[in-house]
């Protein structure tokens, strides 16, 4: 399994999509779309009073089926198994002692070789991205994807992104109903139901939460941060293909080498310490994901483009991952683009993250 994994991830190495010819360029929508991007700040409410006391967090946990279908080609398939999926609830106190109800959802969703510790490093409050939205009014579920964290998986051939694709539709769909469970202390409670869901994510993570919302139209917006474009870097297509390299012998591939490999495809401006704890937390990629690149990256150029809610796309002038090139994004709401000149990929974790917080906040309540 792991030779044809490899085989197969390979191709990655030397990926880059071109936008279809006479396509319309991602991100061009009407005049709606233009008047999105055009809005000022100035005119979007007060933002709350942050205050950390009124903010709580829970374990919880979701039963999923890893199976795909989506739009993307997994070749192994996924094992088509149940498997329990955590994460972290953050939210006003008032949301999770069920003084108040659920409005929306933000699910955040990972990057290869991360996991939900990238939108919640506790320790480092000022860059807790799920702490500073949830001190702004916002809900998030920080997810560990199956493979990463403290939803482990045995095998990494045994998932791939189409499966990602179809297990986050699953998590929308769970969250809806309420069907999933408190873990720890709150496991005789009764978790929120929500009305609304916005998907937001980074790297890889972006690229399905892109395809889950364009196959299954049960969202109210989407964050991109830092997605894939139709450029890629040199320093990015070599990490695939060590991957890649890896995947011959293995299940699973560590994202970047070298410790230094990793930061270097992060960071530019992240402080030393974060840096640290990054190189520290960081999660081996199953091989499954690693093999069904392509096919990802090949279904949001060319296919699964468009959606049909209010988008926002975030990127860093300083992404070591990219090249330059477009986004492949089309909302047939509005699209609204923010980059920050000076970051790398890593937004949440770069000196910019406290502008992006606002920006994101601002966003979310305009929906």
């Amino acid at each position: 399994m792991t030779a044809a994994l490899g085989a197969a991830a390979l191709l990655a190495a030397a990926l880059v999509v071109p936008t279809p010819a006479g396509a319309v360029p991602p991100g061009v929508t009407g005049s709606a779309s233009l008047a999105a991007t055009a809005t000022s700040s100035a005119s979007t409410p007060a933002e709350p009073r942050a205050r950390s006391s009124r903010v709580a967090s829970s374990r919880v946990g979701f039963d999923l089926v890893n199976t795909n279908s989506s739009s993307v080609l997994c070749l192994p398939l996924p094992d088509g198994k149940g498997h329990r999926v955590r994460g972290r609830l953050v939210a006003p106190r008032a949301v999770l002692s069920g003084r108040r109800a659920v409005v929306t959802v933000n699910v955040l969703v990972h990057d290869a070789g991360t996991g939900g510790w990238f939108f919640n490093l506790r320790r480092n409050p000022t860059y807790d991205y799920a702490t500073q939205l949830a001190k702004r009014g916002q809900t998030s579920l920080v997810l560990d994807r199956l493979g990463y964290g403290r939803s482990p998986l045995k095998d990494g051939g045994d998932t791939c992104l189409g499966a990602q694709v179809h297990m986050l539709h699953q998590v929308v769909q769970h969250l809806y109903g309420g069907r999933y469970d408190y873990l720890g202390t709150r496991s005789d409670s009764t978790p929120p139901h929500a009305s609304h869901v916005v998907l937001q994510g980074h790297g890889t993570g972006a690229t399905i939460a892109q395809l889950e919302a364009a196959r299954f139209d049960d969202v109210d917006g989407l964050v991109l941060m830092a997605p894939a474009t139709t450029s890629p870097s040199q320093v990015a297509l070599q990490a695939v293909g060590d991957q890649a390299g890896t995947c011959l012998d293995d299940t699973f591939a560590p994202y970047g080498a070298t410790a230094a490999d990793f930061r270097r495809l992060l960071f530019a401006t992240a402080p030393r310490g974060l840096r640290k704890a990054a190189v520290a937390r960081r999660n081996p990629t199953p091989c499954g994901d690693v093999a069904s690149l392509p096919g990802a990256l090949a279904s949001i150029t060319l296919g699964d483009r468009d959606v049909e809610m209010p988008v926002l796309v975030l990127r860093g002038g300083k992404d070591a991952r990219t090249s330059g090139g477009r986004v492949s994004i089309t909302s047939e709401s509005t699209l609204t683009r923010r980059s920050y000149p000076r970051s790398g990929s890593a937004l949440t974790l770069e000196k910019s993250a406290p502008k992006m917080q606002r920006a994101v906040a601002r966003w979310l309540r305009r929906l």
